[in-house]
């Protein structure tokens, strides 16, 4: 990487308890967004990850706006914005006739990444 790379700033949330197919949904509602606008669309997505990314997306604000000094939200994008799955807790849950069926307990890794660039529009 050069040293002209924009300024940004990203931030992650591991071990989160949902799912990645659900997490998933609601990430890829913001990627490419304006800041401000994705995060009107996190606090209004009716789907329960949206809290969860919410969380990780106005630390990754907080963080470009701590460290590099960046106020102008308007200029700030979604540039990255990805879920990977994080290890699975397997449970097991008593059936009828002595068996058991497992439950697997999934959990998420949640990257968000935000960066300068001029409004295209």
């Amino acid at each position: 990487m050069s040293d002209t790379q924009a300024p940004g700033a990203r931030a992650q949330a591991k071990f989160v308890h949902i799912t990645p197919m659900k997490a998933r949904r609601v990430v890829d509602l913001i990627r490419g967004m304006q800041v401000n606008q994705a995060l009107n669309v996190l606090k209004f997505a009716p789907q329960a990850a949206s809290e969860t990314v919410y969380k990780v997306f106005a630390s990754v604000v907080a963080n470009v706006e701590h460290n590099n000094q960046l106020h102008d939200k308007e200029k700030l994008f979604v540039s990255e914005a990805f879920v990977d799955e994080g290890p699975t807790a397997k449970r097991f849950r008593p059936r009828a006739q002595g068996r058991a069926y497992r439950i697997r307990k999934r959990t998420s890794h949640i990257t968000v990444a935000v960066e300068l660039r001029e409004r295209t529009r």
